[in-house]
């Protein structure tokens, strides 16, 4: 496989969850929400340093194509500026460059993708950047063609090559998936009026639909956020305003997945690849058997995590069976005081200084100068990301902030992201994105951070049910939820191979693997056929949901060991963060006494969850 445009890049999303968003009403009580400074960046679209950088990565590109296409194998016989080493330098500097540019004009159009200009420019700086890339397509695929043993020799007496072995070993692992030359110039170019295309197109549309509740006319995010409102009412009302509203696009919805999922089946095909899934298993290097065992692990611990907790919550309802719709719903002790701004990012920091104050010091940079987007507006990206633009800039975080507390969550968990991208940065822009399997680390153990934080300080019985309560959903949502998804993917891809899928198609694909996940608590009504329309994951990143359940178990195991280790936990964790995508998940868990191949591994991560749900019931029986 070939190296791809920055811009292609997908923005990290977080695992989708019960967005944490209510009523634009509450919005001046939450303090000063910050927006972003993208003039770290660029100053604007029309700016000349834009200009001149969009012209400088074009005539860059020119010349390094003309100076090495054709003669990297003579060049890894020689060393200095002659070598492979001297090659890679240089591409990783048009790396960099190309994803500063893609970074500004893609966190310009999610700011607001509403604006045309925006949309206009995000469209025209994929094209010029797919264009570029075009004379940048021979490198990976030349530097793979050279035999290994030349390639070993190179990498040993050249010092520069040496400094990038782990991502030239690296790129080798593409090796049997690669296409000729022209055929995978045709695949780059094409992907601006394929994938790339229906990518715009689903998220343009799920910008532009709103909910109709009680007349009023609501967007994505607050209406799903009404699915925690405490009004049993209330939910049903949002529920159905969701169903509707995706029944009534759902033709969209369903030829942009058929589409999609077609368009993999032909590129898996024409690559070579087996499974459906084993082209982002190879995107995380990560094994198939891994993975395997991670499904197969979550689904057999279903009827002890997800359909014994909304058993127990069904009960604290007061109900026999719950809707739907009730299974976000708050319990009665849940606070429904705002969080404002401010506690949020104390809390938030505090929890990191407390495990280690170097974490704490560039978490707080991304308040201090303006690197995260906080308020809910038209037009904006929903959920969350944090977006590591390139290492010579700082990355950006998004989040959709209205006070609730998931919304601390959500915050803690970006930042997270933002944290692990800041020390991996020192990699370079070739070696520093981190596999999806391990780059939710970071995150997941920041939430954790948080909210372990919050319990020890909470002593009153009924609030620390809630957060119990609220963190085994989360977790329920990031580990079971995501799993299911894949298991959904996974079916839906399978039956696109024998033809296109209608939308009832795909809807009873989406309640069969709800029915198994969610359990007898949950009765699965009318419309909620519907609700696989809205997911960007599969969209954007095709299985890439189980990177979330795979680094929820990582960090309920790796929080295990911290919490037992007696020193130097810390500088083993930030050596893992601080690595990038240099090691494999393997050597970089090695040092906790953690191994993902160990079927164990799995148990003891979700282990954590049950003994969550162990307290909840202790707690009430107490």
């Amino acid at each position: 496989m070939t190296l791809a445009s920055p811009l292609l890049a997908a923005f990290g999303p977080s695992p989708v969850r019960a967005p944490a968003v209510q009523a634009a009403s509450a919005v001046a009580d939450l303090g000063d929400l910050p927006t972003w400074r993208l003039e770290d960046l660029y100053a604007s679209a029309g700016s000349d340093e834009f200009r001149r950088d969009l012209a400088k990565a074009e005539a860059d590109a020119l010349a390094f194509e003309n100076r090495w296409k054709g003669n990297l194998a003579d060049a890894a016989a020689r060393t200095g500026d002659q070598g492979i080493g001297a090659a890679v330098k240089e591409f990783e500097a048009l790396e960099d460059l190309m994803g500063r540019i893609a970074s500004f004009a893609g966190l310009t159009y999610f700011s607001d993708t509403s604006n045309p200009a925006n949309g206009k420019l995000y469209g025209d700086v994929q094209s010029k950047l797919t264009d570029i890339s075009a004379h940048l397509l021979f490198f990976s695929l030349e530097l793979n063609r050279i035999d290994d043993k030349v390639i070993d020799a190179t990498l040993e007496a050249d010092s520069l090559a040496g400094h990038y072995k782990p991502w030239i070993l690296d790129l080798r692992k593409d090796k049997p998936y690669q296409l000729d030359d022209r055929l995978e110039q045709l695949f780059l170019e094409k992907s601006m009026t394929g994938a790339n295309a229906f990518n715009r197109l689903f998220d343009e549309t799920i910008a532009s639909l709103t909910f109709s509740v009680d007349g009023e006319a609501l967007p994505l995010e607050v209406t799903l956020n009404l699915l925690q409102d405490a009004s049993s009412e209330n939910r049903k009302k949002a529920a159905i305003a969701l169903a509707e509203t995706f029944k009534a696009n759902i033709r969209t919805f369903t030829l942009v997945t058929n589409t999609l999922a077609k368009d993999k089946e032909i590129s898996d095909r024409w690559r070579g690849f087996e499974d459906i899934a084993d082209s982002r298993h190879l995107a995380n290097r990560v094994e198939r058997e891994v993975v395997d065992a991670l499904a197969a692990a979550v689904k057999d611990a279903y009827p002890r995590l997800s359909h014994r907790y909304y058993g127990l919550k069904a009960k604290w309802l007061g109900m026999e069976q719950m809707e739907f719709w009730d299974r976000n719903a708050p319990l009665p002790e849940t606070p429904n005081a705002l969080i404002p701004w401010g506690e949020a990012k104390d809390t938030v920091l505090s929890a990191y200084h407390g495990f280690a104050p170097e974490m704490a010091s560039i978490a707080r940079r991304f308040f201090d100068d303006r690197w995260i987007d906080a308020p809910v507006r038209p037009g904006k990206a929903p959920g969350a990301f944090a977006h590591p633009t390139v290492p010579s800039v700082h990355p950006y975080v998004l989040v959709n902030y209205m006070g609730k507390p998931r919304d601390v969550m959500t915050l803690a968990h970006e930042l997270g992201h933002g944290v692990h991208q800041v020390l991996a940065g020192g990699q370079g822009a070739l070696m520093a994105s981190t596999p999806l399997t391990l780059a939710e680390t970071a995150s997941v153990f920041g939430e954790m951070l948080t909210f372990r934080a919050l319990l020890d300080r909470t002593k009153d019985k009924r609030e620390r049910k809630a957060m119990l309560a609220q963190k085994v959903e989360d977790m329920i949502n990031t580990v079971v939820r995501q799993i299911a998804f894949y298991e959904f993917e996974r079916k839906v891809h399978t039956a696109r191979k024998q033809g296109e899928l209608t939308a009832d198609d795909l809807g009873e694909l989406w309640l069969s693997v709800q029915r198994e996940s969610l359990g007898p608590a949950i009765r699965i009504s009318e419309g909620y056929e519907t609700y696989w329309a809205y997911i960007p994951h599969f969209i954007h990143s095709p299985f890439y949901v189980y990177a979330y359940a795979f680094g929820d178990c990582l960090v309920n195991s790796l929080y295990a060991v911290y919490r037992n280790a007696e020193s130097g936990f810390q500088e083993k964790y930030f050596n893992l963060l601080k690595a990038g995508g240099t090691k494999h998940h393997s050597e970089l868990l090695a040092p906790f006494g953690l191994d993902a191949a160990d079927p164990s591994f799995w148990a003891q991560g979700l282990s954590m969850i049950e003994g969550l749900i162990d307290e909840l019931e202790a707690l009430d029986k107490a």
